[in-house]
Formats: C-alpha cells, sequence, structure tokens
C-alpha cells in the first residue's frame, strides 16, 4: 500500500482508523450543538433530531472546501515533516490522535462542553513545540505561530461574539416579536406553534450544516496531515496535475511582478518581493523538465510544496500593499494565478472527505445525551424557551458560517454554548446562569490547550524515543 512495508502500511491504517475515530467522537461530542434547542422546545423527537443533525453534518463536509482544513494542515511547516525515518513521523501523528481522542472522551464522560478544535490544534502544537526541543536546526520554527495566533484569536473571540450577539438578538425579538409565546417556556411534551416549530428546525439545521463545514474540515485537515507525514510521495502535492497544467500561471505571476518597480516598496515589501522572484526561479528550476509531479522524489516535492505556500504568503503580503503600484486588472490576475497554484498543494482527495463525513455523521447520530443534558438544563437556571433556542442557533450558525468562509476553524461547542448563556442573561440578567456549569465550562476552555500541548508534546518524545 503506497509502497510502504507491512509494518508501516498496518500503522498507516491505524492512524487514519483513529482520525475517523476522533471524527467519530467530535460527531457525537458535538450533536448537542444542534439537537438540545430542538429537543428542549419539544420541537423534534430526540431520535429523529440527531439523525437529521447527522445527516446535515456530512452534508456540510461536503460543501464546506477545505480553506479550514489547509488552516489546520499548515499549522506544522514542511520541515517537520521532511525526516527521511517514517517511524518518527508516526510517532508525530499517534501523539497528536492519541491526546485528542482521550481528552474529547473524557470531557463527553464528564458532560462538559469543550471545544474539539482546541484539542486538536493543542495537539498539533505540542508535537511541533516537542519536535523543535530535539531538531538539529534551531534557526527554523517548528510551529507556524502565524497561523496559529490567527486561529487562537479566532477561538477566544468566537465565543465572545456569540455570547454579545445573542444578547443583542435577544433584545432585537422582545421589540419586534408581538407575539410573546416564543419568550415562554415550552408546555411539557408539547409541541411549539408550527411557525415556532419551523423556524427551531431551520436554525438546528443551520448549525448542523455549518458545523460539518467547519469541524469536518478539521477531520480532513487531520488525515491529509497523516498521509503527508507518513506518504509524502503521494500527498504533498496533488499528483494527479502535472507540471505543464500550471506552466501558464507561472509565467502570468512572473509578468506581472515585473511590472512592480521595487523603489516604491518598503524595505519590507522590497524582501517579500525579492523573495517571490526566487522562489518563482526555484520553481521554473522544477517546471523545466517537464516531468508529472509523481516523477518527483519526496524532497523534491517538500520543497515544491513549501516554495509555493511561502509564494502565496508573500504574494498576499504585497497585494495589501498601498504602495504596489498595479491596476486593478492586474492585481486581479495576480490573486488569481495565486490561487491557481495553491490548488497543487490546498487539495484532499475525495475518499478522505467521504470516510470524515461518514465518521462525522455517524458519531452525531449516538452519545448525545450528555452535553444536550448540560447546555439544555445546566447553563441556564430557566428553561430554554423557544426565542433562546432560536437566539442561541442562529448566533451559532452565522458565526461558524463566517468562519468558514474566512478559513478559520472555530469552536462550535463555545459558540453555541455562549449563545445559550447570552440568551439567559439577556432575559433575566447575569443571576440567570449557573455559576458552577459556567465555571466549569470555562475551566474546560482555559485548560484544554495547554493540557493537550503538553501530553501530546510529551508523548511525542516518548514514542519517538521507543518507536
Amino acid at each position: 500500500m503506497f509502497g510502504l512495508d507491512t509494518s508501516f502500511t498496518i500503522l498507516l491504517i491505524i492512524c487514519l482508523l483513529a482520525a475517523a475515530i476522533f471524527e467519530f467522537i467530535n460527531g457525537f461530542h458535538d450533536t448537542a450543538n444542534a439537537v438540545a434547542t430542538v429537543i428542549y422546545t419539544n420541537s423534534l423527537k430526540p431520535w429523529v433530531a440527531v439523525i437529521w443533525s447527522g445527516i446535515w453534518n456530512s452534508i456540510g463536509v461536503f460543501a464546506g472546501g477545505i480553506a479550514v482544513a489547509m488552516g489546520i494542515t499548515n499549522l506544522l511547516p514542511t520541515e517537520i515533516l521532511l525526516d527521511t525515518d517514517i517511524s518518527h513521523n508516526i510517532a508525530l501523528i499517534l501523539s497528536l490522535l492519541i491526546t485528542a481522542i482521550f481528552w474529547n472522551l473524557g470531557t463527553w464522560y464528564y458532560g462538559i462542553p469543550c471545544s474539539s478544535s482546541h484539542t486538536l490544534i493543542g495537539s498539533i502544537l505540542g508535537v511541533g513545540i516537542a519536535f523543535s526541543l530535539i531538531a538539529d536546526d534551531t534557526s527554523i520554527d517548528y510551529v507556524n505561530w502565524g497561523k496559529a495566533a490567527d486561529i487562537g484569536l479566532s477561538l477566544l473571540f468566537s465565543p465572545l461574539l456569540g455570547f454579545s450577539i445573542a444578547i443583542l438578538l435577544m433584545y432585537v425579538l422582545r421589540q419586534v416579536v408581538k407575539n410573546r409565546i416564543i419568550f415562554k417556556e415550552p408546555v411539557s411534551n408539547a409541541p411549539p406553534p408550527f411557525w415556532i416549530r419551523l423556524i427551531l428546525l431551520l436554525t438546528c439545521t443551520g448549525v448542523s450544516f455549518s458545523h460539518g463545514s467547519n469541524d469536518g474540515q478539521k477531520g480532513v485537515g487531520l488525515v491529509m496531515l497523516i498521509l503527508i507525514a507518513i506518504v509524502p510521495g503521494y500527498f504533498t502535492l496533488d499528483i494527479s496535475k502535472n507540471t505543464s497544467d500550471i506552466k501558464e500561471n507561472v509565467i502570468e505571476i512572473n509578468s506581472i511582478l515585473a511590472k512592480i518597480n521595487p523603489e516604491e516598496l518598503t524595505v519590507d515589501e522590497r524582501f517579500e518581493y525579492s523573495k517571490s522572484i526566487n522562489l518563482l526561479i526555484d520553481f521554473q528550476t522544477y517546471l523545466g523538465n517537464g516531468k508529472s509531479f509523481i516523477d518527483y522524489n519526496n524532497h523534491e516535492k517538500m520543497s515544491i510544496r513549501k516554495d509555493l505556500i511561502l509564494l502565496n504568503k508573500a504574494i498576499k503580503l504585497l497585494l495589501v500593499s498601498k504602495n504596489l503600484n498595479l491596476s486593478l486588472t492586474n492585481k486581479t490576475k495576480l490573486k488569481k494565478s495565486v490561487d491557481a497554484l495553491k490548488g497543487t498543494t490546498e487539495y484532499a482527495p475525495v475518499w478522505v472527505i467521504l470516510m470524515i463525513s461518514i465518521s462525522l455523521g455517524l458519531g452525531t447520530m449516538i452519545g448525545w445525551k450528555r452535553i444536550v443534558k448540560t447546555i439544555g438544563e445546566k447553563i441556564g437556571k430557566q428553561h430554554l424557551t423557544y426565542a433562546q433556542g432560536a437566539s442561541a442557533e442562529l448566533v451559532a450558525a452565522t458565526t461558524i458560517g463566517f468562519s468558514t468562509w474566512l478559513g478559520l476553524p472555530v469552536s462550535t461547542t463555545h459558540v453555541l454554548s455562549s449563545g445559550v448563556a447570552g440568551s439567559m442573561v439577556a432575559s433575566k440578567g447575569v443571576k440567570n446562569l449557573q455559576s458552577k456549569t459556567i465555571s466549569t465550562i470555562a475551566m474546560a476552555w482555559l485548560l484544554t490547550l495547554p493540557v493537550c500541548i503538553l501530553v501530546s508534546g510529551g508523548l511525542f518524545l516518548l514514542f519517538r524515543w521507543i518507536i
């Protein structure tokens, strides 16, 4: 399989199964985010809600693109995957998988709404930091701190945004909606009026779809990380592409960069400009022999991948410069050509997306009760009203969908939980929150990253020594 011997093939299969298990756990860990409100407002029976949510989670994985997935993959620079000893890369993958799976299982068992995003990202950062401690070349950053900072800010501010907007939305609803039934607690076992039920079904569908499009991509990114680390010859680049397919884009980029006067740029911008020119020269050297990507050796593929990632970053910085004296047409052409080159590294095979889609969808259909109970009963002191349920889910679906569009991973759990908390505060103030539950969620939020970093880093150093 992929040219590996039997032992490494078995380890690859184990890693892929572990990634599917992680996404399966992610499914039942996060089911509550979509179904808690429709269950606690009697809008849908529990078994109908989780099946419906599972279907839309699966659809979301396919519809969400791969921008978030590539953000996960690019957390680890290519240098960390250049280790020619496959066993070391397997140690890396197993360390982050084991950490992510057990932390997710532990928080689910105790009914704590915890972020699978925090868990996965903390695990990836842990192995990157641990690798830097034993690396021979200390001049290289073995964690993409720029990407980590972007993701960290996204994870930090999205719950605050969810909390604030839920309060604002509840205020707007009180001013606009005259039918006060939506602000009352549901009658026991009685379904809500049809129009309320329809709204809640739509918000449930929206959260399920957006969860699949964002969290599903994290699973896709994890699988791609596994494949690049263990079988780089097949997955470092999209080997279905031929070098001749992208020569036109390289020529286009070269011709547009030639129109730029470097003297008009700042010192930092001139550095990015020079770097872009040098990267294109390196890239053209690889393209000059007319080979398909499948014909390059692993080191060459890694070098091409690194050049393309650095070129994309440099061009992106130039395009936002106020000193760039290019016409709007040329800027558009430059961006389009660079985006076309990105497809060589930013891709995922259909079977990977299908595997994650099925894993997430099936996981969503089970194990929902523990977290649903926490969100539905333990965040606020009152029973969830129709307005609170709809507000929290509308905020969650919108926030997650916008983050997916930006290519940033967010925590569905934290956005939805903070939305519920915001809706409770909007009704009766801060006193309407159950402080014990809020403090437990906050503690898990604060501990997830450092714990996962330490555990995955420690496991990596241990596995690298014994494997």
